[in-house]
């Protein structure tokens, strides 16, 4: 049964299918940092893992998940492998998510407050 709120149609079987296994990829940290590094630039393994403080083959490992998925994309330049973001949204998804909860995280700044002056 498809409904429609708001608007929109609800997706199909399979798109919900897609979407969770993306999610459900996403929800380890490790690959997570990794994207969250990815959509800033592309990178190679090797920097990649200096940059999330990962073991180089765990990393591999990370990123031929992602690249099976279709999450990240990945080029030869001479020896190294290059890998990147190739999808604009899924940048835009990540970003949006990490970028709210860091916010979420630090605390409100308290605001300014003129004290009274006595006397003098």
């Amino acid at each position: 049964m498809t409904g429609k709120t708001g608007g929109f149609e609800d997706p199909s079987a399979e798109v919900l299918a897609e979407a969770a296994a993306a999610f459900g990829l996403l929800a380890s940290s490790a690959r997570l940092h990794l994207m969250w590094a990815l959509s800033q630039g592309e990178c190679d393994v090797t920097h990649l893992a200096d940059r999330v403080g990962g073991a180089l083959p765990a990393v591999s490992q990370h990123l031929a998940k992602l690249k099976l998925a279709g999450l990240v994309r990945s080029r030869r330049e001479g020896r190294r492998q290059v890998y990147y973001v190739d999808d604009p949204d899924i940048v835009t998804v990540v970003r949006v998510m990490v970028g709210q909860l860091t916010a979420r995280s630090r605390p409100a700044l308290a605001p300014v407050r003129e004290g009274h002056r006595t006397g003098g």
